[in-house]
């Protein structure tokens, strides 16, 4: 099945086929329909000159059922001399019914890449993709039970299949499943829930009975879930496999290809490769040279950030040093490259086929591939060599000065054919622009609605104002307040508690902003707040969050709640571990600009979680903020007590800026004051923007350390600890934030006090 629609508009059908009649491909109006005419049955057209037997929900929007081969024929199998009869179900079974009324065949029996509610998942089903989008053959992707009982996303290729769902890294009890139940069976029922004997659940985010649902195994490698918005007409995600995104997926981009974000999955190929067909990324890149594997004619092209995964030779091994894992697959005829980690472990990933390749920046690994000796250096003879994913940010820049100088004469020729070759590639970029848009703006709409794909992140979801408006209570119950909205407590119809963020000023279009929040909802961590959803209804802007019963820090630091220093110690630990994976490891680095008590929220094991990170992203039309060379901000922003010197210097902004509003916070968990409070308190004493700073580093030394700890501290005061978080503190304070750590250092600082 895949989502194609179809319009029945003064077309009836029939309510069943009995012995003697017939549907026929040349007449429109023969096919079958369901009772209630959810589901019509007939033949379906797939081309211009060819056409598949198909069940299909009647609505646009919409559903077809086809086979993996694109031309169906209904084979039965069945014999009877009495009369038969064909009936298509409400629940789009089509069935073959003897005189009983006994069915003696059904297509929920032969699925092709679609479950629908009811329909039993059993041992010897699978759901196999389409090959592409638009192309109704048999894809490369099946869902279906392993001989371990175990359900699986594969990929089935020509040559080679892999199992990259659930992941190999891990032991099938790591990721929740059991193979000890033989039966093999699941099912979607009617109100969203998966259930199978391997232990696999989940629930649609609009889980209960209602909506029309279909899982289907797409195309690109990805199961969903899908529901139906019946006011719309759209096919709305409702479900994502947990840890699948679209570079996961094997067999994407081909051999040597390469999967990168941009921000929608994008196949690449690495420098001195082409495509094999322009139009299909699958089927992978070619070199533009001879590929030479012996030791002697070949060296090895860096790809940064890169891995191929899988398809390691025996001689991988752990804590060898780059030269020796270099020496190894140069001497190895079968070694095609080699990954090796940049996290310090020295594993060295020497390997015999290049496929399932991504390239993205948190990938501690550079991909060593074996390409001719001399291709580079032969490259810069004709400029700089870059290694171009489709404008990612890893490149391989070779230059010359002899090379330089020769091409000097010819600079000025040059300078004349470019100035006139670029005037005519301005016009013609424009003119495909302006087509461009006139052919396209009417399925904007469409694509905005189905922008789900861009959503990766499991029971992310779009609702509607009207939903919120009932989940709140008409925004009856405020919990909090800040510069970018207030949140309200809500709670959705599946009864799950949510924090409602109403945004304030958000001057974005539907589509911009559904494109900023699903990167910001696709950042995943456990001391970061869940986005669970959003709202995007003309000027109601509003993002759904998990909610955490014990509120914000500040509530707790600030009041007569007993926090003491262990518990402190885990709250610093936490949101250093938070701001470090938004600052180095997430897919689109992110700056917070605004970490305060506030929005660190606690869970009810007071585990700390970070709160309105990407808020600069959304908000950066209305305030101004401009972004310099892709990797900083101008104008301040934030909160008077916790924002940098630069800040108010009106200098460019990196994540330095964070760094030093965590170290406001970690002097707060020590000294028990408020950094906001103080600005008032202490106006007149101080009138620098860093009042707390002064007044601890004042009170550390005329009075010393104890002086300063909240005095809630010292009944249990552990000095080594206590020296260890001021010491980072300070650090993080300081005035020059070269000198700052970043926050992977803090993290690593902390923990060793630990250990």
């Amino acid at each position: 099945m895949s989502t194609v629609g179809r319009s029945q508009a003064g077309l009836i059908g029939l309510q069943s086929l009995r012995p003697g009649s017939s549907l026929t491909v040349e007449e429109e109006g023969d096919f079958l329909v369901s009772p209630n005419g959810t589901f019509s049955a007939g033949f379906y057209r797939v081309g211009s000159n060819a056409s598949c037997y198909s069940i299909w929900f009647t609505k646009n929007g919409n559903l077809v059922l086809t086979d993996g081969v694109g031309s169906i024929i209904w084979s039965t199998n069945t014999f009877s001399n009495t009369g038969l009869e064909a009936r298509l179900l409400e629940t789009g079974n089509l069935v073959l019914l003897n005189q009983e009324k006994k069915v003696i065949w059904q297509s929920f029996d032969f699925p092709t890449d679609t479950l629908l509610p009811s329909q039993k998942f059993v041992k010897n089903t699978t759901l196999v993709s389409m090959r592409s989008q638009g192309t109704y053959l048999s894809g490369f992707y099946n869902f279906k039970f392993d001989d371990n009982n175990v359900l699986y996303l594969v990929y089935n290729g020509a040559l080679l299949s892999s199992v990259y769902w659930p992941t190999t890294d891990v032991t099938v009890f790591e990721s929740g499943r059991t193979p000890y139940n033989s039966s093999r069976l699941a099912i979607l029922d009617e109100a969203g829930q998966f259930i199978s004997s391997d232990n696999l659940m989940f629930n649609a985010s609009d889980y209960g009975v209602g909506p029309k649902r279909r899982l289907t195994m797409d195309y690109d490698g990805i199961l969903r879930l899908y529901s139906l918005n019946e006011s719309s007409g759209f096919w709305e995600l409702s479900w994502l496999p947990d840890g699948v995104d679209a570079c996961s997926v094997h067999g994407l981009c081909g051999e040597y290809g390469v999967c990168t974000y941009k921000p929608q999955p994008t196949c690449a190929c690495p420098h001195g490769f082409t495509r094999n067909d322009p139009s299909d990324g699958s089927k992978g890149c070619s070199p533009v040279f001879n590929l030479s594997h012996d030791s002697i004619n070949s060296e090895f092209m860096e790809l940064p950030n890169t891995d191929y995964y899988g398809y390691d030779l025996e001689t991988y091994s752990p804590k060898v040093s780059f030269q020796e894992c270099q020496k190894s697959c140069q001497n190895d005829t079968r070694c095609k490259g080699f990954g090796y980690t940049l996290d310090g472990l020295g594993h060295c990933f020497p390997k015999s086929l290049l496929l399932n390749g991504f390239s993205m920046p948190n990938t501690l690994q550079i991909m060593h591939m074996k390409i001719p000796k001399g291709f580079l250096s032969n490259e810069v003879l004709n400029g700089p060599v870059t290694y171009d994913l489709n404008c990612s940010a890893a490149q391989v820049v070779l230059q010359s000065s002899d090379v330089e100088v020769e091409k000097g004469n010819k600079n000025r020729y040059m300078d004349y054919l470019i100035g006139f070759v670029s005037s005519f590639a301005v016009i013609e970029a424009i003119c495909i622009g302006l087509t461009w848009w006139y052919i396209f703006r009417k399925q904007a709409k469409e694509e905005f609605v189905n922008m789900g794909y861009i959503a990766l992140a499991m029971g992310f979801k779009r609702f509607t104002y009207v939903e919120l408006k009932k989940a709140t209570n008409n925004f009856k119950q405020e919990i909090g307040k800040g510069g970018f909205g207030t949140v309200y407590k809500g709670v959705l119809d599946d009864e799950r508690v949510v924090a409602v963020k109403r945004l304030d000023g958000v001057l974005q279009g539907d589509a911009e902003f559904w494109a900023e929040v699903s990167v910001i909802g696709n950042i995943n961590h456990r001391n970061l707040v869940k986005l669970w959803g959003f709202c995007a209804d003309n000027q109601h802007k509003l993002l759904v969050y998990e909610y955490l019963e014990n509120g914000s820090l500040d509530k707790i630091l600030f009041s007569d709640v007993e926090l003491g220093l262990e518990q402190r110690y885990k709250i610093a630990v936490g949101t250093a571990k938070g701001l470090s994976y938004l600052h180095e490891e997430c897919l689109e680095w992110v700056l917070h600009c605004d970490v305060k008590p506030q929005n660190i929220l606690l869970d009810d094991q007071l585990e700390p979680k970070v709160a309105d990170f990407g808020m600069s992203k959304l908000f950066t039309d209305i305030h101004g903020i401009k972004d310099m060379q892709g990797m900083g901000f101008s104008k301040a922003r934030g909160t008077r007590g916790y924002m940098a010197p630069e800040w108010i210097m009106n200098l460019n902004i990196d994540s330095k800026a964070d760094v030093y509003s965590y170290g406001i916070i970690l002097l707060e968990l020590l000294s028990g004051k408020s950094a906001s409070i103080l600005i008032s308190a202490l106006a007149k004493e101080y009138n620098e923007c860093n009042q707390l700073v002064q007044f601890v580093t004042e009170k550390i030394k005329k009075e010393g350390l104890k002086q300063v700890i909240d005095p809630r501290l010292l009944p249990e005061f552990e000095l080594k600890k206590l020296e260890r978080l001021m010491k980072v503190a300070l650090l993080c304070v300081h005035e020059d934030r070269n000198a700052r750590p970043a926050m992977s250092k803090v993290v690593e600082i902390l923990l060793e006090n630990i250990e």
